[in-house]
Parts: structure tokens; sequence; C-alpha cells
């Protein structure tokens, strides 16, 4: 695809709310929350993309793994790859109304399917992105999750028993959201609830559930307490909290509490194919990517979302030959070296 074309068009289409900078990395945004950049001085959002930066690649081709293996089982299904799209909703609040809800909801869902991975329909505000998400999720035949904000606990069941009605193939809830700015703006509530809650919660669904949200060991051994079969290593891209370390720094003391006894998932930061092998490497099972999405989405719809998983899909492949991993289960920290370590 022409890449450069898809960028145009997104920078048009978004306006103000997102430059399509040549670095996504929150600077030139900081602080545009709503919008697409990180809240306060958007310090969390560039911390992201600065630990993964710190990050090298360690190059090894004394080895015959010349055809790497992508493939993973998550959620009890099949996975080309283990790159996912992350939950991104609110075209009027975040992106200047650069594309209806509802094309940037099928995008980020069909380009998902179409590069055999899954997407991720997420809720907002306005009570219309969750019924479009929970549409869209159903047209796809349930391939993906639904991701609830932090509601009140009746409304989160509400919300996740339709998804599992549209055969999602996982629920959950962005734990990380209490307080989010465009939630409490339009007087909805959103708020944090003790590992009580959540098991209560959880015991009445019938779908794997992720925790989105997690970045202290502590609270990923909390986690398991909840009964969910998911945690997402994730500080909802910088945009809840000013002044968190990036994900990257946080994932390994994460992975070394919980890593085989809950699915790890990550995000925050991910530009390529080769920071996807560095988050695989510091503990993640899984990794999700947003803002690159979100503006494939915009600049080209379904059919770009889907062209950039493939790239980062390609990139990740050509990393695992440069680094000696035949599939994901050989991807470890031994192919890492950390700048001032």
């Amino acid at each position: 695809m022409n890449w450069a074309e898809i960028k145009k068009t997104a920078r048009e289409r978004f306006g103000p709310a997102c430059r399509v900078c040549p670095v996504c990395d929150g600077r030139a945004c900081a602080g545009e929350m709503p919008g697409m950049g990180g809240v306060g001085s958007g310090a969390s959002f560039m911390s992201n993309v600065a630990a993964l930066a710190r990050y090298r690649l360690n190059l090894r081709t004394l080895h015959d793994n010349d055809t790497p293996d992508t493939r993973l089982t998550l959620f009890g299904h099949a996975l080309e790859i283990p790159i996912l799209v992350a939950p991104v909703a609110g075209t009027a609040p975040n992106m200047n109304n650069a594309v209806s809800e509802e094309d940037l909801a099928d995008a980020l869902m069909g380009g998902a399917v179409a590069a055999g991975s899954l997407g991720m329909a997420g809720d907002g505000p306005s009570p219309k992105f969750a019924e479009i998400g929970l549409a869209t999720l159903a047209r796809y035949e349930g391939r993906g999750c639904f991701i609830s904000k932090p509601r009140h606990a009746e409304d989160i069941l509400r919300l996740l028993h339709q998804a599992e009605d549209a055969g999602a193939w996982a629920v959950g809830v962005d734990i990380d959201a209490a307080g989010i700015i465009n939630m409490v703006r339009a007087g909805q509530y959103v708020g944090p609830k003790p590992v009580s809650a959540w098991r209560d919660i959880i015991a009445r669904l019938g779908r794997p559930f992720i925790l989105k949200g997690i970045m202290t060991p502590d609270e990923a051994e909390m986690a398991l307490d909840t009964g969910a079969a998911a945690i997402v290593v994730s500080n909802h891209g910088g945009r809840i909290l000013d002044h968190t370390p990036g994900t990257a720094d946080v994932l390994p003391s994460i992975a070394a509490r919980v890593k085989g006894k809950i699915t790890i998932l990550a995000d925050g930061g991910v530009r390529s194919g080769y920071d996807v092998l560095k988050m695989l490497a510091l503990g993640a099972d899984a990794v999700m990517v947003g803002r690159p999405m979100a503006i494939a989405a915009v600049g080209g719809g379904k059919e770009a979302v889907a062209a950039l998983l493939a790239q980062y899909a390609d990139q990740l492949r050509s990393a695992m030959i440069l680094t000696g991993c035949g599939s994901l289960a050989d991807v470890n920290a031994r192919i890492l070296w950390r700048d001032g370590a």
C-alpha cells in the first residue's frame, strides 16, 4: 500500500486531533486529552515509547531457524500472529470526527480478522460507542473481544453479556480508565473496584475475562485471585495518569510474578514488529497496538489496518530469524540488550 498517501489522508481527516507525526512519541500532542495525546505533561505516553527504545536486539545467526512460527492460541482460538488491535473508540471526542464511529470500528475489527488476528471493540462516554462496537463484533461472528469501561457492576455485566451474545471470544474491562476525563465530563461513572467485586463480576460471565490496566507486580498477583484469564500491562496509552513508567519498564517484574499463571498481554508505544518482539521477550504472550492502527483505519480503512498488521508480522518474522527464534516459545530476555546495562 502507499503509506505516504494513507498518512496524508489520515492527517487531513484528523485535523488538529493528530498530526500523524513521523515518530508517534507523544511530544507534539502532549496534554491533548481528550484527543490522541497523553494526559497532563504527556510524560506517560512518551515513557512508553522511550522504554521500548532503551531495549536493543541481540543479533544471532549461527542457527538454522529460517522459518519462524508466529502462531499462537489465545482464549482457546488459533491466531496467525501475536499482534492484536487494541480497543479504540470515540471519533467525536478524540479524533475530530475523522471518520464515522461505524467506519472506525469496522476498519479495526475487519482489518484484524483479515490479518489472522483479533480486534477489540471499545466502550466510551456515549452509549452509541458500545452499541456500534457490539454490532461490529457480531458482524464478524464474535472474532474479537469487547472491553467495557469500569462502570457500575450492573452496567458492566449488561454490556459484557451482550458481548457474549455477540459471540465474543473474550470480554474485559479497562480498569485503568477509572476516572478517565472523557467519561467524567459526560457524567458517566467510572471508578476502581476491589478484588472481591471483580471476582463477583467474573463469576457471572461465561467467557474468558481480561483485566486491562495492570502496572505493578502486586496487582498482577491480585488479578490471579479475581479469576481473570488475562491481564493487559497498560497505562491506557498514557491517557489516564501522568508520570507513570513505560509499560516495557514494568513488564519484566510483572512477568516474573505471574508468567504461566495467567495470559499476559501488553501495549504502549509499539510502533513496529521489532517492538512486538521486544515486548514478547520482556514477558508478554501477545501484544496490543492502538494509535498506529487508528491512523491506518482513518487513512485507509480495514485494508490499511490489515496491511499494517502484515507489515508488523513481516518485521517480527525477520527479527525472529536474526535473533535465533524459531517460534514464539523461543523468545525470551536473552535476545535483548538494554542501554546502560
